[in-house]
C-alpha cells in the first residue's frame, strides 16, 4: 500500500522558515518543558531494541520486531529510507548489499552502481533504485555473520518490511501481549534523501497519522543524526518526542553541507545540549560519550554528559549495547573468541548506575535483565 505524501506550498515553505528561526538559538524555552510521555511512565527506564533483537535475528526485519516485543522491549527501532517509488522500508542504510540477497539476484546486476551519500562515496545497491515491488523479491540476510553466525540460519527468509507493516506489527503485539509497544523511528540520510527528491519526512508524518500515533502521548520517539529535519519536524508541530543522535566523532551531515563547522563534539558539550534542548526531546549519544574506555579499552568513569543533558530535560539512551566480546570494554570479556559473550549485564549496570533513562541494545532480554537487576539495587560486581 502506498504512503501518501504531501508537499508543502511556497506560502508553507515560507512559514516554515520562519518558525525555524524562532526555534532557533539556544536560549529559548526548551521544547518539552519535563520528560515526555514514552508510552509508560515517565520514569520507566527504557530498553530500545536496536533494529529489533538484531542479536538473535537478521536486523531489520518483522521476525527481529516480533522476537524484540515478545522479550520485553519496551520500544523498537526502525531505520527508514525510501524506495523509486517513495515509500518508506525499513533498513539501517539505503545500500543493502550487506543486509539482503540483492549481489546473488542476476536479474539485478546492472542496478549495482557508485554514489555519494554525506559525502562517502559507496558502490553496491541502493533503496532508492528499485520500486517497492522489486525491493520485496529480495531477502534479508545477517548482516555480521562472523560474530552472527547462528543467524546465517535464516538468511534468505525474510522479506525488505515497510513502515507500515511495522507500525501495523507493533499495534497488533501490543493488543496481544498485552503491553505498548513502542516505535522508534530513525530517518536515515535525510540530507541525501532531500536532494534526490524523495523526502523521508513527509510520508513519515503521513504514516503516523493514519497510525493514530501523532498524538504527544503515542508510544513514538522519532530520532536523526542530522539537525535541520528535527527542528522542521518540531517546527511543523510534530509532537511525539524528538531525538538528537550524537556520535563520538564527526558531525551531522547538513551541517557539513551548509558549510556549519560545528561537530558532533560541539552538540555534546553543555551549551550544545541546551541547544538541543530547544527543538528535540532527547539525546542519543554513542555510549563512549557517557561512560569512555581506557587507552587499554577497559571501560572508565562517567563523563559529564547525563548530568549535562538532564540539566536542560533531555532524555539519555545511548547506543548500542551488544553482548559478544568484540563490543566489551578488555575487562569485562569472557572465553577466547570475539563472538564469546562477555560480562554484558555488568556493563549495562555500570550505564544504568550513570543515571540513563534508557539503552539501545541488540539483545533486548539481556536488556531487560540488566535493568530489573539496577531497579533491584544490583551492584555491577553482582551480574
Amino acid at each position: 500500500m502506498s504512503v501518501p505524501s504531501f508537499r508543502p506550498s511556497a506560502a508553507g515553505v515560507a512559514l516554515l522558515a520562519v518558525l525555524l528561526v524562532l526555534a532557533g538559538p539556544a536560549s529559548a524555552t526548551p521544547r518539552h518543558g519535563s520528560p515526555p510521555a514514552s508510552g509508560a511512565d515517565d520514569a520507566d527506564l527504557l530498553v530500545i531494541a536496536h533494529r529489533g533483537a538484531s542479536g538473535y535475528r537478521p536486523e531489520h526485519t518483522l521476525a527481529a520486531y516480533e522476537l524484540a516485543a515478545r522479550m520485553g522491549a519496551d520500544h523498537v527501532e526502525c531505520d527508514v529510507v525510501s524506495t523509486a517509488d517513495g515509500i518508506l522500508v525499513c533498513r539501517h542504510e539505503n545500500e543493502i548489499s550487506g543486509t539482503t540477497d540483492v549481489a546473488d539476484r542476476p536479474e539485478f546486476a546492472d542496478r549495482r552502481t557508485t554514489r555519494v551519500v554525506d559525502g562517502v562515496s559507496l558502490t553496491g545497491w541502493f533503496t532508492e533504485d528499485f520500486t517497492l515491488e522489486e525491493l520485496r523479491t529480495l531477502r534479508a540476510v545477517e548482516r555480521l555473520p562472523e560474530v552472527r553466525e547462528e543467524n546465517t540460519l535464516y538468511d534468505g527468509l525474510y522479506p525488505v518490511p515497510t513502515l507500515e507493516e511495522y507500525l501495523d506489527l507493533l499495534t497488533d503485539l501490543s493488543r496481544e501481549l498485552p503491553r505498548e509497544v513502542g516505535a522508534y523511528i530513525e530517518t536515515k540520510h535525510p540530507t541525501y534523501f532531500d536532494s534526490i527528491g524523495l523526502s523521508l519526512e513527509e510520508p513519515l508524518v503521513a504514516a503516523l497519522q493514519e497510525a493514530r500515533l501523532d498524538r504527544r502521548d503515542s508510544p513514538v520517539f522519532l530520532q536523526s543524526f542530522e539537525t535541520a529535519n528535527l527542528r522542521e519536524l518540531d517546527a511543523a508541530g510534530v509532537r511525539v518526542p524528538l531525538v538528537q543522535l550524537l556520535s563520538a566523532t564527526g558531525a551531522p551531515a547538513d551541517l557539513v553541507a551548509a558549510g556549519d563547522p560545528r561537530t558532533y563534539a560541539d552538540l555534546s558539550t553543555a551549551a550544545g545540549l541546551a541547544e538541543i534542548a530547544t527543538y528535540a526531546d532527547g539525546v542519543g549519544p554513542e555510549k563512549n560519550q557517557v561512560i569512555p574506555r581506557n587507552a587499554d579499552g577497559t571501560l572508565g568513569e562517567p563523563t559529564s554528559f547525563v548530568d549535562d543533558a538532564h540539566a536542560v530535560d533531555l532524555l539519555v539512551h545511548p547506543y548500542t549495547f551488544r553482548n559478544e566480546n568484540t563490543f566489551l570494554p578488555t575487562d569485562l570479556l569472557e572465553g577466547p573468541a570475539p563472538d564469546d559473550y562477555g560480562r554484558a549485564l555488568e556493563e549495562q549496570l555500570r550505564f544504568w548506575a550513570t543515571g540513563i533513562d534508557g539503552m539501545f541494545t541488540d539483545n533486548p532480554d539481556t536488556g531487560v535483565v540488566s535493568r530489573d537487576l539496577f531497579e533491584d539495587g544490583a551492584l555491577p560486581e553482582a551480574a
